[in-house]
C-alpha cells in the first residue's frame, strides 16, 4: 500500500495488498474487474477487455477507498466463436461466480461490490445486480452506457457507442494510453462500420465483420484514452457517493 493509503499498483492485473493492508484500510466496497478472452481483430490482444477492465478498476481504486480484486478473465464471448483463440463460459457460470464472490465478500465484512465490466456481451451481469437487492449485498454495474457517453464526449471520441462496438476508437485509445506495447500495427487501416446488426446475437459477429472489428480504430489516440479514463473515474464519484464511499485521506 502506498503512503497515501491507496492500494499499490504492481505490474500486471494482480493487486499487491496483503491481508494487513486490507485490515488497516477497512474498505466497505470492493471492485471486481470482469473482462473476456476473445478476438479483437489483428491488432489488439485477446485479453483486451480484461486489460481495459483492470485499467479502469485501478483508476477507481486510486481515487476511492476500495478493495481491488483480481479480474475474471474469461466470460460470455459466444458471439466471437468464429475466430480462433476466443474462449467462453456460460452465462449461468458467470452469474454463479460473481454471486459467490459477492457472498464471500459479505462474510468478510464488505457489503458493496462494483462490477467493472469490460465486455458488452456479459448481459447476465445486469441480472446479477438486479437480483442483489434482497441478498444483503449492494451491487452496481460500471461503466453504464451513460457513463461511457459522458467519458466519450469529454475525450472527443468521434464515433458513437453503437458504431464503436468492438476494437474501435475507444478500446484502441485506452490501450494506446495505458498499454501501448499491446497495440500492434494495422489499427490505422482497420475501420469497419456495421451499424445495422439486428441479428448479431443469433448470427454472431462473423455475419457483420470479416476482420472482427466493428468501429473506427483509425481515430484512436493515447490522448483520447487518457481522457476516457479520467472521465470514467470522475463519473464513478456518483456511485461512490451513492454507496457512501468517499475519497481516501491524503495524510
Amino acid at each position: 500500500m502506498t503512503a497515501s493509503g491507496h492500494p499499490t499498483s504492481p505490474p500486471g492485473p494482480w493487486p499487491a495488498d496483503t491481508t494487513e493492508d486490507v485490515r488497516a484500510r477497512q474498505p466497505a466496497m470492493a471492485v471486481l474487474p470482469i473482462g473476456s478472452f476473445e478476438q479483437h481483430g489483428a491488432f489488439l490482444p485477446l485479453a483486451t477487455d480484461t486489460v481495459i477492465a483492470c485499467t479502469i478498476a485501478r483508476e477507481l481504486a486510486a481515487a476511492h477507498p476500495v478493495q481491488l480484486l483480481p479480474p475474471l478473465t474469461v466470460s460470455c464471448s459466444h458471439e466471437h466463436a468464429a475466430w480462433p483463440g476466443t474462449v467462453s463460459i456460460s452465462a449461468r457460470t458467470l452469474h454463479a461466480v460473481v454471486t459467490d464472490i459477492a457472498d464471500s465478500l459479505r462474510r468478510s465484512g464488505i457489503d458493496t461490490l462494483i462490477l467493472v465490466n469490460g465486455h458488452g456481451g456479459n448481459y447476465v451481469l445486469r441480472n446479477v445486480v438486479q437480483e442483489s437487492a434482497g441478498r444483503g449485498v449492494r451491487m452496481a454495474l460500471f461503466p453504464g452506457s451513460a457513463d461511457w457517453d459522458r467519458a466519450r464526449a469529454r475525450a472527443g471520441v468521434q464515433t458513437s457507442g453503437h458504431t464503436d462496438m468492438h476494437a474501435g476508437e475507444a478500446e484502441t485509445s485506452i490501450l494506446l494510453h495505458a498499454h501501448p506495447e499491446l497495440v500492434k500495427e494495422g489499427y490505422e487501416s482497420a475501420d469497419c462500420v456495421a451499424d445495422d446488426r439486428k441479428h448479431l446475437l443469433t448470427l454472431g459477429m462473423s455475419a457483420y465483420t470479416e476482420s472482427g472489428v466493428i468501429g473506427r480504430p483509425s481515430l484512436a489516440s493515447a490522448r483520447k484514452g487518457r481522457e476516457l479514463l479520467a472521465g470514467l473515474t470522475e463519473t464513478f464519484g456518483e456511485y461512490a457517493a451513492l454507496f457512501g464511499a468517499g475519497t481516501p485521506d491524503h495524510d
